[in-house]
């Protein structure tokens, strides 16, 4: 049986790439849905620690599942104790931001991970980025704020701050890519789950502890399946193919965001909003055009 050319191996790992991350942004999405519900009766630690709590076990259970418990002496290793506190850190930097920002803000800000993460990938990973796909990041970027619309008055020294947790999940991309191809995905998540939960528990000791009921209990469950879920597929996501193309994709998550707005909160986009829903698609229709082009250069020179 013949194998997969090096650049159909590559086109098939980019495609795994952008599936993984584009369900990996509806899953948080979902997450984030539940955990906004719930932050209004409980604190924000305290919030991320029983979800971190509950995500963890789950994610062990996984684990144990897979059978790759047996190997959990990889989580000692240098590259996964980097990626796992980068993780951690990033959350509780960035959602402190959060905490002092109107959320458009710090969304926008966020979101500007893919960018960092395509020059990363060209600077430590020698990845050869183009015109063609820089044009197209930057123009999903712009469909990105028309859509979140942040408000100038809005900005403040938190969103320096916000502005840091977006270049720690950028780092902590990118630094998946130095862990071992044989690590098993799941306990690289495994790593982050935990991770997450101890720090979050820590802060929890200084900002105070509320009684938690049942229905936060539940929701805060189910949010963790989500949590875990996207944890796991964005670990497959940056493990696949190119960054720089498939990084992008995390605008999808927007995306999703707006239909949950629209289904749970009635909340409609305006029309700079749709325009940039509009621009925000197409930038990723064409970096997908532009592969398929690629695709069938290849090809054609492959039979010539």
């Amino acid at each position: 049986m013949s194998s997969l050319s090096p650049d159909a191996a590559l086109r098939a790992a980019n495609r795994r790439g952008i599936m993984a991350m584009s369900a990996s942004m509806a899953l948080f999405v979902a997450n984030d849905a539940l955990v906004k519900f719930v932050s209004q009766s409980l604190p924000g630690p305290q919030l991320i620690f029983v979800r971190g709590l509950f995500a963890s076990a789950l994610l062990i259970a996984v684990a144990h599942a897979m059978g790759t418990l047996g190997q959990v002496r990889v989580l000692m290793q240098r590259p996964v104790l980097i990626r796992a506190t980068l993780d951690a850190v990033a959350s509780m930097v960035y959602l402190t931001a959060l905490f002092h920002l109107p959320i458009g803000n710090a969304t926008a800000i966020n979101l500007a991970t893919p960018l960092f993460i395509t020059l990363f990938a060209a600077m430590m990973l020698r990845e050869r980025v183009g015109l063609t796909r820089w044009t197209a990041i930057m123009a999903g970027f712009t469909g990105v704020v028309m859509v979140v619309q942040p408000k100038a008055d809005g900005f403040n020294a938190y969103a320096l701050l916000a502005l840091l947790g977006t270049l720690f999940h950028a780092m902590r991309d990118i630094s998946t890519r130095y862990i071992a191809s044989s690590t098993p995905s799941i306990l690289i998540t495994v790593s982050t789950g935990v991770a997450v939960t101890l720090l979050s528990g820590v802060i929890t000791l200084f900002t105070g502890w509320q009684p938690l009921h049942l229905q936060q209990a539940l929701l805060l469950a189910v949010a963790s399946v989500f949590l875990g879920s996207g944890y796991y597929l964005l670990i497959q996501a940056m493990r696949e193919g190119e960054m720089s193309l498939i990084a992008p994709f995390r605008y999808s998550g927007l995306l999703f965001a707006v239909a949950i707005g629209y289904v749970v909160w009635g909340d409609v986009p305006n029309l700079l909003a749709w325009a940039g829903i509009a621009l925000l698609v197409g930038a990723g229709l064409y970096m997908l055009h532009t592969e398929r082009l690629r695709k069938q250069a290849a090809l054609d020179a492959a039979s010539d």
